[in-house]
């Protein structure tokens, strides 16, 4: 009985590890004719002999390379024939779309081979897409992104897997180098081809493969070894930050439309890598995904939100994102609408009633008490008139322009608007705060403010008319002036 290959039974034992080798499903395999691609599809042929599953091969010819990428189309089609394996080619133009999209020639291939491979996984039904890259692949690509700058995030690599909609990728060769690859084709003959791009060094990752790496590993000859140890311990460490993140997120931020709103003590609390993070998120769900990769962005914001002086802040994010800061109040999201209008007019208080500002989500519950109640509030959140000295009937609206209260134990008046900025409101709640005033248009009262000095209660009061409000998403709070 022939003896199973070393190779074959590490892949073999890493699949059933993880959880994708189940018989009866479909996979695509991605095949390119290269060593690393043929050798997974011959891995994947033994592997259906012992364990059936359905496999697919599929080729994608960009035509950059004329005759060259026809014969590898041709090799991958007769071992695929050979092998019983079903085949899927596609021929498509990237150096024209290259010219039509303005993309670089990497983007423009890889959008159109994983289009061709999408499409491909959709015909067949299959639940997995399999590709071939390998730890030298892994290597090579934790260290360009060390070079061009990145984060924990970047140091992880490449992914083992991943999914994207009901499709999982998996990349059943990521730990195993390429010389074992190349070994594992000649003793188990596996045909496979050449690709000449990737003898161009003008090509970033062919320049380090063929150049900066073999001069580094003459200082360290297990270089690459390093470099896939720090993806491994990388990407463990940021699958658990990316998790507590969105768990943190609903606790965190309220949404706000397509935005978030935040409290800025609240959110400062965190480690500045949740800090990091959660912005990251946050803006991921922006229209422009390439937002959570500005590190330079994200430190502009959070420099914003360190600030412990009383301030007003804008930042144009960009895509028609804005971050503000409001004092204590934090907002990232598309701008919100500027001015909220509402009026409600309270005449008869025969029985004691609710009111609902809707626009606000503020509810002011009014009372007719008999009597005169000379205890002071509770709060700034409640207050007391005598009723006879009401001129009626009363109404509960959003501020308008020149507005002005005469504050309880004040001479004069003050404007409205000065006295949220004294009180820090921001700017964003100024239009959604209601205000109480008379029939002749007088402020009474700005709940959780001030109270003005109109119709108070004294000894002589008959009926006591008691009012208080309440933000039925929050607890009443006191606020200072």
């Amino acid at each position: 009985m022939k003896s199973r290959d070393e190779l074959l039974v590490r892949v073999m034992a890493e699949a059933e590890q993880a959880g994708w080798w189940k018989p009866g499903q479909v996979v695509v395999a991605a095949v390119s004719g290269g060593p690393d691609s043929m050798a997974l599809l011959h891995l994947l042929r033994c592997m259906a002999e012992e364990r059936p599953f359905r496999i697919v091969a599929a080729h994608l010819n960009h035509r950059f390379r004329g005759a060259e990428a026809e014969a590898e189309a041709d090799l991958v089609r007769r071992t695929a024939h050979d092998w019983s394996v079903p085949f899927e080619l596609a021929d498509i133009d990237v150096p024209a779309f290259i010219e039509e999209s303005g993309m670089n020639p990497q983007s423009a291939a890889r959008k159109k081979r994983y289009d061709f491979l999408y499409k491909v996984a959709a015909a067949h039904r299959a639940t997995h897409l399999l590709l071939g890259h390998h730890a030298d692949d892994q290597a090579e690509t934790v260290f360009m992104r060390v070079v061009r700058g990145t984060g924990v995030g970047g140091l992880a690599g490449i992914p083992y897997r991943r999914r994207e909609g009901d499709l999982e990728l998996i990349r059943p060769l990521l730990r195993i180098p390429k010389w074992e690859l190349l070994s594992y084709c000649e003793r188990n003959e596996v045909p496979y081809a050449v690709d000449s791009s990737n003898l161009k060094r003008r090509y970033f990752r062919n320049a380090v493969r063929l150049d900066i790496l073999p001069m580094l590993e003459k200082y360290n000859p297990r270089l690459k070894e390093s470099l896939i140890r720090l993806a491994d311990m990388a990407g463990a460490d940021d699958d658990y930050m990316e998790a507590e993140t969105a768990g943190m997120l609903p606790r965190m931020a309220d949404r706000q439309g397509e935005g978030f709103r935040l409290e800025r003590r609240r959110f400062r609390g965190l480690h500045v890598a949740l800090q990091r993070r959660l912005i990251k998120l946050i803006l991921s769900y922006s229209a422009s995904h390439c937002h959570s990769l500005e590190f330079r962005l994200i430190e502009e914001i959070l420099q914003a939100m360190a600030d412990d002086r009383p301030s007003v802040t804008r930042i144009d994010i960009g895509n028609g994102w804005i971050f503000v800061r409001e004092y204590d109040e934090l907002y990232v999201g598309p701008p919100l609408p500027h001015r909220m209008r509402f009026r409600y007019t309270v005449s008869d208080l025969t029985a004691p009633f609710s009111l609902q500002v809707r626009e606000t989500g503020v509810q002011l519950a009014f009372q007719r008490l008999e009597g005169a109640v000379t205890s002071p509030p509770e709060n700034r959140w409640e207050a007391f008139f005598d009723e006879s000295e009401l001129v009626w009937p009363l109404v509960v609206r959003s501020r308008e322009p020149g507005d002005r209260l005469e504050p309880n134990g004040l001479n004069g008046s003050k404007k409205v608007q000065d006295m949220f900025v004294d009180a820090k409101v921001p700017r964003s709640k100024r239009d959604e705060w209601p205000l109480l005033t008379d029939a002749e248009g007088r402020v009474l009262w700005i709940p959780g403010l001030r109270r003005s000095r109109y119709a108070l209660v004294g000894t002589n009061t008959r009926i006591t008319i008691k009012i208080a409000a309440q933000d039925t998403d929050t607890e009443p709070r006191t606020t200072a002036t």
